[in-house]
């Protein structure tokens, strides 16, 4: 598709002379915009739920969760792999971020990178994908040769594959078995795609790994039982967290959270069915790590 025709590239007619408004009238119209990201969203809810259906049902069969693409979609898959550690317990390769240009282009432009349809693939290779792997290609424009070419390999292996872009009917959708296409028209800033297409990604990759999480058991109601206590402030979360659902004061919470090594799921489990962790893993492992099942 010509570059001229993607929505993500045109002029926004509310933004035609921003080099002569004030600040606030900048503002004003930023937010104006940034109004219709979750209304766009909202249209591809039932493309996003299929895509975070398939994640969780791939990390159940030991599949890992790998997002790529270059530039802002890049960093915000990067950003999205990483806080699933601490917020979910994860091991760092249950959900990694590829990006193009390698780890230096988190922070400095790697040019011409995201070019490359070689490079979207061998990323993939060196980190042995499978079958049992999902892998989600981030574009804003939708055709980026590097997550294009990581779709193809993935797709070529068996793995699932998804594609989020911000145009609609964009080329990595042809690449894909699930196609989001979260369409938020120009940036008040022609072609800046950090701005709206930014925001909209961000919030579906939310969704994608929270939805995906919580099917597989990293919570218990709406807390993080698989929080990784990690500084005073995860602590003391994770004592508050024991306490909430077994009611225990917080002198046993801790006490309780040392013991189970500063798991909280063990710690609950303990608590609630008042066995020691061994027994507490076990039943959690019977639970299939759904904390519920396993205070029953």
């Amino acid at each position: 598709m010509d570059i001229k025709k993607l929505s993500t590239e045109g002029r926004n007619p509310q933004t035609m002379n921003l080099d002569e408004m004030t600040a606030e009238e900048i503002v004003k119209v930023m937010n104006s915009e940034d109004q219709k990201v979750a209304l766009a969203v909202k249209k591809q809810l039932p493309q996003i739920s299929i895509a975070a259906n398939k994640i969780a049902e791939s990390f159940k069969k030991g599949g890992r969760l790998f997002y790529t693409g270059a530039g802002t979609s890049g960093r915000l898959g990067v950003l999205d792999a990483a806080e699933c550690v601490p917020t979910f317990g994860t091991e760092p390769e249950m959900v990694q971020g590829l990006i193009a240009g390698g780890s230096k282009a988190m922070t400095v432009a790697v040019e011409g990178a995201e070019d490359s349809v070689s490079e979207g693939a061998d990323d993939l290779k060196a980190h042995d994908l499978n079958k049992n792997d999902v892998v989600v290609g981030i574009a804003a424009s939708g055709r980026t040769p590097y997550v294009v070419g990581g779709l193809d390999y993935a797709n070529s292996i068996g793995a699932e594959t998804v594609a989020l872009s911000c145009n609609d009917g964009s080329e990595i959708s042809q690449h894909a078995k699930v196609a989001i296409e979260v369409v938020v028209g120009p940036e008040i800033l022609s072609g800046s795609t950090r701005l709206k297409s930014g925001t909209a990604q961000k919030m579906v990759l939310n969704m994608l790994s929270t939805v995906a999480m919580v099917r597989i058991g990293k919570t218990y109601g709406n807390l993080m039982v698989d929080v990784k206590p990690t500084n005073q402030k995860l602590v003391q979360r994770s004592i508050n967290i024991i306490g909430e659902v077994t009611g225990v004061d917080e002198t046993v919470a801790l006490n309780t959270l040392k013991k189970a090594d500063y798991s909280v799921k063990d710690a609950i489990v303990m608590i609630a069915t008042e066995t020691d962790k061994p027994a507490a893993q076990e039943k959690l492992r019977q639970a299939g790590g759904f904390v519920r099942q396993a205070i029953k």
